[in-house]
Order: C-alpha cells, then sequence, then structure tokens
C-alpha cells in the first residue's frame, strides 16, 4: 500500500524567487503523479505584509514556537492521518513543532535539507558579501546575534540563534533527514546528526527532452547577486579578452542587476537579457555552448546547474562548497573562486574539443540522477525503508504483548 504524505513547507518571499520553493512543488506533482494521497500544510512569507500588529509581535517568536500552526498541524493530522510527515522549511511561521506533532501523531517524520539553516541564522553561511561558518560546530550560535546575519536584526538573529539551540533535540526526533547533496549531508553531521538518518536525495528539474547541439558562447543564468558571483564573472570575462571572439549572456534579476547593466554596455560580448522564465532559460542554454556557475558562498545544490546538466550543457563552475563535487572533469571545469582562476578556466573551456563530449555526459548523470524518475525512485525507497520499519515495530509490539 501507497504510503499518505502529508508535505509541510513555509514558501519564501515570492519577491525573493527561490529554487527550493520550485522543488517542493515538483515533488508534491511528482508523488501525486505516482498514485500517492498527498496533502500539502503551506505557509508563504508573503502573508506577513498582511499581518495584524498583534501577529508581527508574535512573529518574533514564531520561529521558536508558532502556536497558531501547531494547532492547525494537529487538526491536518487528525484529519487526513498521514503515515509520513515530509518537512521542507519551517522558518519563520511554521516553527520545528510540527517534528513533535507529527511523532506525537505516530507518524514518520523526514525533510529535506535545502540549506545550513539547522547551524546558521541565515542558513547560507555568507555573510558581508564573504563565506562566514562562525557557527559550525558552536553550541549557541551567538556570532549570528552579534553580526545581525537574519534579517540584518540582531534581535531576529537572537530568536534564531535560540530556536537553532532550543531544537536541537527536536530535529533529532526526524527519522530520516534527506540532505540534497554529499556536501550538506557532511554538515549535517558535523552539527551532530547521526549518520543513519541521512540520506542524499538530490532535488530534481523537469526533463527537456533531448539535448540539441552545442551552440556558441557561455551562459550565465541566476540570480544577480554577491554570493552567486556575478561580479567575479563580470571580472574574469574582462580579464579573460574572450568578449572579441564569442559572447556572455547573462539573465535574471537581483541586487547586482545595475552593475550588470553597466557591464553590458562596457565589456565586449556581454549581453543581458534580463529576467526569464525556466522555458526561456532553457531555450537560452540551447543556444549556448557552457553554462557558468561562478558561485563564491556553499551552494547546495543549484537549480541551474540541473538544468545545465538536463539541457546536455558542460559546466564551469568555481571551486567551493558543492560544487566541488557536483563538477567532475567528466562534464565540465572547476575554476578556482578569484579572478585569475576564473579567467583561466573560461578560456581554457572555450578552447576545449571534448566539449561536446562533455555534455553528452552531463545528459548521462542527469537521467541517472536528476530527472524526475531517478529522484522519486530514491523517495520512495526512503519512504518503503521507513513504513517497512513501523510495520516491523507494530509486529514487535504484538508479539510482545500476546506473549
Amino acid at each position: 500500500m501507497l504510503p499518505r504524505v502529508l508535505v509541510v513547507h513555509n514558501r519564501y518571499r515570492s519577491d525573493s524567487p527561490s529554487g527550493e520553493n520550485q522543488a517542493v512543488d515538483r515533488q508534491i506533482g511528482s508523488l501525486r503523479n505516482a498514485g500517492l494521497e498527498v496533502e500539502t500544510y503551506i505557509r508563504s512569507s508573503d502573508e506577513i505584509a498582511d499581518f495584524s500588529a498583534a501577529e508581527r509581535v508574535e512573529l518574533a517568536v514564531r520561529p521558536i514556537f508558532s502556536r497558531e500552526d501547531a494547532a492547525r498541524i494537529d487538526r491536518v493530522l487528525e484529519r487526513f492521518a498521514p503515515d509520513i510527515v515530509h518537512i521542507h522549511n519551517v522558518y519563520p511561521l511554521i516553527s520545528p513543532a510540527v517534528v513533535t506533532r507529527a511523532k506525537s501523531h505516530g507518524c514518520r517524520v523526514v525533510q529535506t535539507v535545502h540549506n545550513f539553516r539547522h547551524i546558521c541564522a541565515s542558513g547560507t553561511f555568507f555573510r558581508a558579501g564573504s563565506p562566514c561558518t562562525d557557527c559550525l560546530g558552536k553550541r549557541v550560535a551567538w556570532p549570528a546575534a552579534l553580526h545581525a546575519c537574519y534579517r540584518d536584526s540582531r534581535t531576529q538573529s537572537v530568536v534564531m540563534g535560540t530556536a537553532i539551540l532550543r531544537h536541537r533535540k527536536t530535529w533529532l526526533q526526524i527519522d530520516r533527514f534527506l540532505p540534497v547533496s554529499e556536501f550538506v549531508a557532511d554538515i549535517l553531521t558535523t552539527a551532530g546528526i547521526p549518520g543513519e538518518q541521512i540520506r542524499v536525495v538530490p532535488n530534481s528539474v523537469d526533463d527537456p527532452g533531448p539535448p540539441s547541439a552545442l551552440g556558441h558562447g557561455f551562459l550565465f543564468a541566476g540570480r544577480l547577486s554577491k554570493e552567486k558571483g556575478i561580479g567575479l564573472l563580470l571580472d574574469a570575462w574582462e580579464h579573460a579578452a574572450l568578449g572579441n571572439a564569442t559572447q556572455l549572456t547573462i539573465v535574471g534579476d537581483g541586487p547586482e542587476r545595475a552593475a550588470v547593466e553597466r557591464a553590458a554596455t562596457r565589456l565586449p560580448g556581454v549581453q543581458y537579457a534580463g529576467p526569464v522564465t525556466t522555458d526561456q532559460v532553457r531555450l537560452h542554454m540551447r543556444e549556448s555552448r557552457v553554462v557558468v556557475v561562478p558561485s563564491i558562498w556553499f551552494e547546495a545544490l543549484p537549480t541551474v546547474l540541473l538544468e545545465a546538466y538536463a539541457c546536455g550543457r558542460p559546466v564551469v563552475a568555481t571551486k567551493f562548497g558543492a560544487l566541488e563535487t557536483l563538477v567532475s572533469p567528466d562534464v565540465g571545469w572547476l575554476a578556482p573562486p578569484n579572478r585569475d582562476g576564473l579567467a583561466a578556466t573560461l578560456r581554457t573551456s572555450w578552447q576545449d574539443t571534448a566539449a561536446a563530449a562533455l555534455g553528452r555526459r552531463a545528459r548521462e548523470l542527469y537521467l541517472a540522477l536528476y530527472a524526475p524518475d531517478a529522484g522519486l525512485a530514491r523517495l520512495m525507497e526512503t519512504y518503503d525503508d521507513l513504513m517497512l520499519a513501523a510495520q516491523s515495530s507494530v509486529r514487535a509490539c504484538t508479539n510482545e504483548v500476546d506473549s
């Protein structure tokens, strides 16, 4: 019998496009298409704009405990009676109380881990334009309060740091953590999560179909922000002096948009195509030769990387975080996260006659690990293992009573 699944997620603001939101939506659709009965408990940070004064006061402590959501989730659990509660993000509205409520109803609980929120108040390991792991390995996340890491507020950072400390034991009640990459799994282990509770289940992206032959030029697609490395890429592009030979197309939006627009008028070969839809990103990928992922923060599993592999495009990525293991010599090139190193790697990739072969292997990797069927199979294996364990536990209890 297929398990009944309750998916829990606090959506990120709509003005901050989130690959995590998209991953959750895809997962829900994939589970339903596979015949599972799926209920959702979804809140959105967009709701905060319409909060009353009293609700805004309560918002300050909701990451620690949300009385409203605990009661709501209790009602859903009683009505729907899920076998599995699958959690994604719980901040800032829902709180980790969903874990204890689910366990009190006898549910098995899993969590897809998309970021580093179990340790880092902002969830990004990025602060003041640079990577930051000051709270990693500390019992109390006091550096987060000192640096106002959460929403640039010391008060809110204290609350989030308190939530991290308060719920260390709460998170340990989860039956399986499902980090999206081995890098995130290693961070969870460092944070004290037992290895037997961890199973890597990558996100998936929809299959765009058989890839076309490699096009021309480089493509950057993503949020135009410091951590995504757009500034580093523009510096490296100018230093590589490839502008008269080929083109760098940039798509996306974000706080660095004005700088990108200026660069497009100043640097040879740079074209800014603005913010585009997922379908348009794929069109740009089909026209490109190489996709560039120049992040200078600890990426967990960037969606653009999966899209590149799905489209059969090799990748130039910075040797940083999960990218160091996600981009092998079989599918692309790793660059030192600095101007000279990235410039040299851009030139190498442009001259590499094996680029088409790398693209073919990237497509093979996508089909094996990141296609919807592959992701669903790994997730269902996890659900099945937990259901079998639950049934064994029930049989053991029954035999004990009978004896």
